[in-house]
């Protein structure tokens, strides 16, 4: 049985008249939603802009229309996840490339103590960090200079804030000493 209150509610959603309203509602047996794909079907009721459509249109698609229609959504959506992989791994590359390619050199007086890929560097900070920088501060304080070499890293500019890095430690140690 269908009540008035259900008629006037598909009538606020459909924009239909009450008999077209009711007898919708008695074809779903009382369901709203049913009711309106009812009238959707009868032509009652435009359906929804977008991607709306029943199953049984997109049954009777051929292959190639479906194919077309998901290429369409794959140019809609941007990249694919594929590719956006791809592009990950050789932005991974070109960093590993460029940690390789430099070098961070330890230098005490003239004479280069060691010379390690920024690479390593970096993954030995990562994982040993309470290790590393503990390290790095002592062998500033026991005269080591760090420089960067290589065709990314050994510009001027960045090799210049390692000696600011080893001149304050200088300071340090000649306010420290007494020494002025």
């Amino acid at each position: 049985m269908v009540t008035l209150e259900q008629v006037e509610r598909l009538r606020e959603k459909a924009n239909v008249s009450f008999e077209e309203a009711k007898i919708a509602l008695e074809a779903a047996e009382g369901d709203l939603l049913n009711a309106l794909i009812y009238l959707e079907k009868q032509g009652h009721v435009a359906p929804p802009p977008g991607n709306g459509f029943y199953s049984s249109q997109n049954a009777s698609q051929s292959e190639e229309e479906k194919s077309a229609k998901n290429e369409k959504k794959e140019t809609y959506q941007g990249e694919s996840f594929g590719d956006m992989m791809k592009r990950f791994g050789r932005f991974c590359g070109k960093i590993l490339h460029k940690g390789n390619t430099n070098y961070l050199e330890a230098e005490k007086g003239d004479s280069i103590v060691f010379s390690m890929p920024v690479t390593v560097v970096i993954v030995l900070t990562a994982f040993l960090f309470w290790v590393v920088v503990p390290l790095f501060i002592i062998s500033l304080f026991c005269g080591l200079r760090y420089h960067f070499r290589g065709k990314d890293l050994g510009r001027e500019s960045v090799n210049k804030v390692m000696d600011g890095a080893s001149n304050t430690v200088n300071d340090i140690k000649k306010s420290i000493s007494g020494d002025q």
